[in-house]
């Protein structure tokens, strides 16, 4: 369970991590200014467990990790979109960073409403009202690499046959 920070369509990553912080590649330190110039509060307020919820094509821009390295080093449990950029979503499956694809969630959700998720199972609840949502599921490999962190971690404790099953 979390309270939801609601952005816009088309979050782009310069804007979730401004290119003048990627010179380290420092979890904390980039955590310290996620979304610092579109959202000041954001690295105030944001606690561990919390969720990002956004429009289409979130992640977009940029190819480096250091986006989804801050959001999760921010503490957000995950992030929650109608769509998200092709190389944005890949690199947050390869750091460990949670995301899920919702149509729904964006348009009945606002700023500050709490909500609990299922991520294995593809659930959203929403506080509020006890509405639930359902969101696309993650094939069993690919949650095997988000529990494991990140794919860096799961090839350190696994061998990677445990993967080819999925891919």
């Amino acid at each position: 369970m979390g309270k939801v920070f609601r952005f816009g369509e088309d979050v782009n990553t310069d804007e979730i991590i401004p290119g003048r912080y990627n010179v380290t590649t420092d979890p904390k330190a980039l955590a310290d200014h996620c979304f610092f110039e579109v959202r000041p509060d954001f690295c105030k307020n944001v606690n561990s467990g919390d969720f990002i919820v956004a429009g289409e094509n979130f992640g977009c821009g940029s190819s480096r990790e250091h986006a989804p390295i801050a959001i999760k080093a921010s503490g957000v449990k995950a992030v929650i979109a109608k769509s998200f950029a092709r190389i944005f979503y890949r690199n947050c499956i390869n750091i460990g960073l949670p995301i899920m694809i919702s149509d729904e969630l964006y348009d009945v959700i606002e700023d500050g409403d709490e909500i609990d998720v299922n991520l294995k199972e593809g659930k959203i609840k929403i506080l509020k009202n006890g509405k639930e949502l359902r969101s696309q599921r993650f094939p069993e490999f690919i949650l095997k690499i988000i529990d494991a962190g990140g794919i860096v971690n799961f090839l350190k404790n696994h061998d990677i046959g445990e993967l080819e099953d999925g891919i």
